[in-house]
């Protein structure tokens, strides 16, 4: 049986990210406390840091909740301020892409929760892509998922390589 109840100082981070945009130390607390539909961790963002590109769902719900520092939410092509304290919501609506920044020159720290629905549609507008992914985990190793990247532009149409 899985742990509970899990103390701050009991996690183990992860760093990731790419290029110099995207850098952030990641502890998963999900599968340590025994969570079935909702995805919990503490992310962790240096000065001038983001974790993820500006994203919307279409299925999935995210939810945070800052512990410590200042930043900047970008929502809905909008800048709001945000610092240790505040909750936000991030409903699935392609209409509302969402990022954190940590646009102070201290560390950021919040807690990221989402529903774990295993089909989800994600808009990226700063990019011009999509995404779409399928399975119990977001693995691109695991053979019982589906996850791909694309741009519109370079979708075929419904019959393509049907036979005639």
């Amino acid at each position: 049986m899985a742990k509970l109840v899990m103390n701050l100082d009991e996690l183990e981070y992860t760093e990731f990210g790419k290029g110099e945009k995207f850098n952030a130390e990641r502890a998963m607390i999900s599968d340590k406390i025994g969570a079935e539909k909702l995805g919990y961790a503490v992310v962790r963002l240096k000065p001038g840091k983001r974790a993820w590109p500006y994203h919307s769902h279409y299925v999935n719900e995210e939810f945070f909740y800052v512990l410590e520092g200042e930043g900047t939410l970008r929502h809905a092509d909008k800048e709001y301020p945000i610092r240790a304290g505040d909750f936000i919501c991030s409903p699935p609506d392609p209409k509302q892409p969402h990022q954190i920044i940590n646009s102070s020159d201290k560390s950021l720290s919040y807690i990221a929760l989402s529903t774990l629905e295993h089909t989800d549609v994600f808009l990226y507008p700063d990019s011009d892509k999509y995404g779409v992914w399928h399975g119990k985990t977001r693995d691109p190793g695991d053979p019982d998922s589906f996850i791909v990247f694309a741009r519109k532009d370079t979708a075929v149409e419904y019959w393509d390589g049907e036979a005639e």
